[in-house]
C-alpha cells in the first residue's frame, strides 16, 4: 500500500470559474472565501506548492459593506519609499475611485507573500457594477455556506 502524499500538478487540474456577488456582504468574510477558491483549498488535491485553485469574479464591489464604524475610521496606508512618502487614504475615498482595489488589498493580504501568490492573485477579477466581461467562460454563482453562523 503506498502511502506517500500524492502531489498533483498545474497540468493535472480542471479550473472552474466562481461568481460572487459582493452586494450587502461583509468585506473580510467574502476575501476569505475569495481567498480560499483562488488557492484551492477547497479541493481534495489541494498542494500547497502549485497554484491549483479556480477562477474568480467579483461583481457588485461598490455595494460592500463593513461593520460597526469601520466604515469612517478604517484607512489604507502607503509608503513610496521617499522621505515624506507616507499617504493615508480613508476608505470611503478608495471606494469612490476605485472600490475593486478594496477587494484587492484584503484578498492579496490572505495569499502567499512570494512567486506563487502573485501567479494566484492575478486570477481573480474586481468589478464595481454587476456588469462583467467573462460570460464567455460560464462562471458559476458562488454560495456562502452559513452553517457556521448559530
Amino acid at each position: 500500500m503506498d502511502k506517500a502524499t500524492r502531489f498533483f500538478k498545474e497540468t493535472d487540474i480542471q479550473r472552474k470559474w466562481h461568481l460572487i456577488d459582493a452586494q450587502g456582504k461583509t468585506l473580510g468574510r467574502v476575501a476569505t472565501e475569495i481567498a480560499r477558491l483562488l488557492r484551492g483549498k477547497h479541493k481534495p488535491v489541494f498542494t500547497p506548492n502549485a497554484d491549483l485553485g479556480d477562477f474568480v469574479v467579483v461583481i457588485n464591489a461598490a455595494k460592500i459593506k463593513l461593520t460597526g464604524k469601520r466604515s469612517e475610521l478604517k484607512e489604507y496606508f502607503h509608503y513610496t519609499g521617499y522621505p515624506g512618502g507616507a499617504t493615508w487614504e480613508k476608505f470611503g475615498d478608495i471606494m469612490q475611485k476605485n472600490p475593486g482595489r478594496i477587494f484587492e488589498h484584503a484578498v492579496k493580504g490572505m495569499l502567499p507573500h512570494n512567486k506563487l501568490g502573485r501567479q494566484i492573485f492575478k486570477k481573480m477579477k474586481v468589478y464595481a457594477g454587476a456588469e462583467h466581461p467573462h460570460a464567455a467562460q460560464q462562471p458559476e454563482a458562488y454560495s456562502f455556506n452559513n452553517s457556521s453562523k448559530k
